[in-house]
C-alpha cells in the first residue's frame, strides 16, 4: 500500500459560477459537521479508469472543505490483478468463470500484506471496488472507526460463485455506495445502503473548455479531418465495452457516409491485464482502415486530447454490454455532444432516449441512431444542449461531494 498525491489544486468555489452560491453553501454547511474527521480513499490504480480520474479531483475538495483526506493504492504483482480483472470483475459482471482455491488464497494473500499501512486508521475509510475489498478482514481497526465499500460496476446479475466469494466481505463494512438501485445485492451485512452515481469535474483537463484552435490542432497532429463525420468511443478496451461491435457499427455506418471517421479512444491501466488483448483484437479487427483511429497514451493522448476529440466529434458511442456507470457519457453530454449508448447499467441514466441520445441494443440499432444524427445535425446539436443540462443538474463533482459528506456525515453520528 502506497499514499498517491492527487494531481487536482480544485477547490469548492473554484464551481461556483457553474452551479451556483447557494449550492456551494449547502456543501460547506454539511462538511462543517465533518470539521478535521481523516478519511482515507483505497483503490488498486493512480492511472486509467473512471475511480482513479475521481479521486484526483474529489481528494482536493474533500481537503478543502475541512477533512484531513488521503489517497491510498494497494500494491500487488500482475498475478493479483489478472484474478481481479478476468475473474473478480468479469464474474461480477455475470462472465461464466470459475474462480479456484489458489486463485482465492492469492488474492487473499495479498490483501492481508496491504492491510498494515497506518493510513487505514483514518476515521473514515472508503474501499473503492472488489481489488482493495478483502483488506477489510486482516485490518485492526481503532474503534470508532468507520468503513465504506464503493462498489462502481454492474452487480445486477453476477457469476452466484465469485459473488458467493466477494460478499464475504460485504458484512465487514459498515456502508455500501451503488451507482444505481439496481446494482444493490441482497445479503450485503451492510447497516446503510447509499445510491451515488459517480460524476465528472467540469473544470478538469478532460472536461474544461478548449479554444478551436487547441482542438484542430490536437486534431491535426493525430491525423483526424476536422472537416469530415467523426464518431469517438471513449473507454478501455475492455469485452464489456464491446470495441469490436463499436468496429462493426463504424463498418454499417460508412455504407451511407462514406467519409465517416472512427476514433477508439483509451488509457491502457497497469490494473487491467485483459486490456492489451481486446486492444490487439481490436487493431486486427480494423485491418488497414486508415479511418479508424487508435489513440491511447502509448502515443501521448492525455486528458487535454481526449477533451479535444469529443468536442470535435459528431456522435459519440458507449456501446457497453455491462457498464457500472461511463464517465465518457457524461463527459460527451457535457461538451454538448449527443450519444448512442448500449441499454445497460449506468448508461441508462445518463442517456435519456430520444431526448439527448439512444439507447441501443444491437450493432444494428446503433449504426441506425448513428446515421440518423449525422444525417440531423439540428437534431443533434439539440439532443446535446440537453445532455449538457441534465449533466448540470446531476452529474457533477459538487453533487458528487454532497451526497459523500451526507452520508459520511450520517455515519459518524449514528
Amino acid at each position: 500500500m502506497r499514499l498517491v498525491e492527487p494531481r487536482g489544486k480544485n477547490r469548492l468555489e473554484d464551481y461556483e459560477q457553474i452551479v451556483g452560491e447557494e449550492e456551494i453553501e449547502t456543501i460547506r454547511a454539511l462538511a462543517e459537521g465533518l470539521e478535521g474527521v481523516s478519511l482515507t480513499h483505497v483503490n488498486s490504480t493512480y492511472f486509467g479508469g473512471g475511480v482513479a480520474e475521481i479521486l484526483h479531483r474529489m481528494v482536493p475538495l474533500m481537503r478543502d472543505v475541512g477533512l484531513r483526506a488521503c489517497w491510498a493504492v494497494m500494491e500487488a504483482p500482475r498475478e493479483f490483478f489478472a484474478i481481479t480483472k478476468l475473474k473478480l470483475h468479469n464474474g461480477l459482471q455475470g462472465a461464466d468463470v470459475q474462480l479456484t482455491e489458489e486463485e482465492e488464497e492469492l488474492y487473499l494473500s495479498y490483501s492481508e500484506e496491504n492491510a498494515g499501512h497506518p493510513c487505514l486508521d483514518a476515521d473514515l475509510v472508503v474501499v473503492h471496488d472488489y481489488q482493495p475489498m478483502a483488506i477489510a478482514a486482516y485490518h485492526d481497526r481503532p474503534g470508532g472507526s468507520r468503513w465504506l465499500w464503493r462498489c462502481h460496476i454492474d452487480l445486477s446479475s453476477p457469476n452466484e460463485q465469485v459473488w458467493a466469494f466477494v460478499s464475504r466481505f460485504t458484512g465487514l463494512y459498515d456502508a455500501a455506495i451503488f451507482s444505481m438501485r439496481e446494482f444493490v445485492r441482497e445479503g450485503l451485512g451492510v447497516r446503510e445502503v447509499a445510491i451515488i452515481p459517480p460524476s465528472i469535474d467540469p473544470l478538469s483537463d478532460k472536461n474544461r473548455p478548449l479554444s478551436e484552435s487547441e482542438v484542430l490542432a490536437i486534431l491535426e497532429k493525430y491525423d483526424v479531418n476536422p472537416d469530415r463525420p467523426i464518431i469517438t468511443q471513449v473507454g478501455r478496451f475492455d469485452p464489456w465495452k464491446d470495441p469490436i461491435g463499436v468496429i462493426d457499427v463504424y463498418r454499417l455506418v460508412r455504407e451511407e457516409v462514406p467519409g465517416v471517421q472512427l476514433l477508439l479512444v483509451a488509457s491502457m491501466a497497469h490494473d487491467d491485464p485483459e486490456g492489451w488483448v481486446m486492444f490487439e483484437k481490436a487493431i486486427r479487427h480494423a485491418g488497414e482502415d486508415y479511418d479508424i483511429h487508435f489513440l491511447t497514451n502509448l502515443v501521448g493522448v492525455g486528458d487535454v486530447e481526449v477533451n479535444a476529440f469529443q468536442r470535435a466529434s459528431d456522435v459519440v458511442l458507449m456501446k457497453s454490454i455491462r457498464e457500472g456507470f461511463g464517465l465518457a457519457v457524461s463527459e460527451a453530454l457535457w461538451k454538448g455532444v449527443p450519444v448512442v449508448g448500449g441499454n445497460a447499467g449506468g448508461i441508462r441514466i445518463q442517456v435519456i432516449d430520444g431526448y439527448n441520445g439512444f439507447l441501443v441494443n444491437s450493432v444494428e440499432e446503433a449504426a441506425e441512431k448513428v446515421k440518423f444524427l449525422l444525417k440531423h445535425p439540428e437534431v443533434a446539436r439539440e439532443m446535446g444542449r440537453r445532455g449538457r443540462e441534465h449533466v448540470r443538474k446531476n452529474f457533477l463533482i459538487t453533487r458528487h461531494l454532497k451526497d459523500y459528506l451526507s452520508l459520511l456525515l450520517k455515519l459518524r453520528l449514528a
